[in-house]
C-alpha cells in the first residue's frame, strides 16, 4: 500500500495505517492503532494505544491522542478514543481516552479542532464542530453537532453544549448550553439570544427561526418555573423537530442540568 512514513518515526507492528497514510518525522504509534486511508500525521505527534481515526483526517504537529485520562479513579482499564473523518487536529492538541464510566471518548466528523484544546476523558464531541485555541473541557463534556466555542473558553465537567449554539470566547461555561442559542461570559455565564446569524447560515428557514424562538420565550421569559414552563411549550407550540429537540435537551441528563433565567431572544 502506498503510505509514506518518515525515517525517524516509531510505529508500533501492531498499529494499523490505511492506504495513504502519512507519518512526519519523530512520531509515535503505539500498538492497538488504526488510522484510516488518507490521514497525515505531522511531526511529533503521539498516538497511544486504543487510538482510532478515521479517513482524510489531518493531525498536525504536537498532538497528543489517546493519552491516559487525567482522572484519580482511572486505574489502567483499556479504554479507546475514537476520531471520526475528515478532521483537522491542529498544533498540541490533547484529547484524553475515556474511563470505565463508558470506556471511550468520542470526536465526530468533519470537525475543526484549533491549537493547544484539550479534551477530557469520556467526552462527547458531535461532527461539523468549530473548537477554537485554548479550549479547555473537563471529562463528560458533550458538544452536538455545529456548535462553535470560541478560543480559552474553559467547559466545567459534565456541561453539555446543544447542537448549532456558539459560545464566546473566554467564557467559564459552568452551565449547559441548550441548541441554537449564544452563550457567554468570564465572571457571569450567561445566555446572549439565539444564534440567528448561525442558523441562517446553516439554512434554517425563518418559520423554524421562529419556531424556536417563540418555545425559548416561554421557557426563559415566562417567569415559569421551568418545569412547567416545558409544559407551555408543548401546549402552545407546534411539536416541530427543534420544538421537541429543546424539550429533550431540558428534559435529559443526569448532570449539569443548570440553566439561567435571562434570555434575550
Amino acid at each position: 500500500m502506498n503510505r509514506t512514513i518518515h525515517t525517524t518515526a516509531i510505529v508500533s507492528p501492531g498499529a494499523v495505517l490505511g492506504e495513504g497514510v502519512s507519518v512526519g518525522p519523530y512520531s509515535v504509534i503505539e500498538d492497538d492503532v488504526s488510522i484510516g486511508r488518507g490521514t497525515t500525521i505531522g511531526p511529533q505527534v503521539h498516538i497511544a494505544s486504543g487510538t482510532h481515526i478515521g479517513s482524510d483526517c489531518s493531525i498536525h504537529t504536537g498532538a497528543v491522542l489517546g493519552g491516559e485520562p487525567q482522572d484519580l479513579k482511572f486505574s489502567g482499564e483499556k479504554t479507546e478514543l475514537y476520531i471520526g473523518d475528515r478532521t483537522v487536529i491542529r498544533e498540541c492538541v490533547t484529547l484524553n481516552r475515556g474511563t470505565k464510566a463508558s470506556g471511550k471518548t468520542v470526536v465526530g466528523s468533519d470537525n475543526l479542532i484549533m491549537a493547544y484544546v484539550h479534551a477530557g476523558h469520556d467526552c462527547v464531541i458531535g461532527s461539523h464542530v468549530v473548537i477554537a485555541n485554548s479550549v479547555q473541557f473537563g471529562g463528560h463534556c458533550e458538544v452536538g453537532d455545529y456548535a462553535v466555542i470560541g478560543g480559552l473558553t474553559g467547559v466545567h465537567q459534565f456541561v453539555r453544549i446543544g447542537r448549532y449554539s456558539m459560545v464566546g470566547g473566554i467564557a467559564r461555561a459552568s452551565l449547559d448550553v441548550p441548541p441554537f442559542v449564544m452563550a457567554g461570559g468570564h465572571s457571569s455565564f450567561r445566555y446572549e439570544g439565539l444564534n440567528a446569524i448561525g442558523l441562517k447560515r446553516r439554512g434554517f428557514s425563518a418559520e423554524t427561526i421562529t419556531q424556536i424562538r417563540d418555545a425559548y420565550r416561554i421557557i426563559f421569559q415566562s417567569g415559569l418555573l421551568l418545569a412547567n414552563a416545558l409544559e407551555k411549550v408543548k401546549e402552545e407550540c407546534a411539536p416541530e423537530p427543534k420544538v421537541l429537540e429543546i424539550l429533550d435537551f431540558f428534559t435529559s441528563g443526569t448532570h449539569g442540568r443548570k440553566f439561567i433565567r435571562p434570555f434575550n431572544s
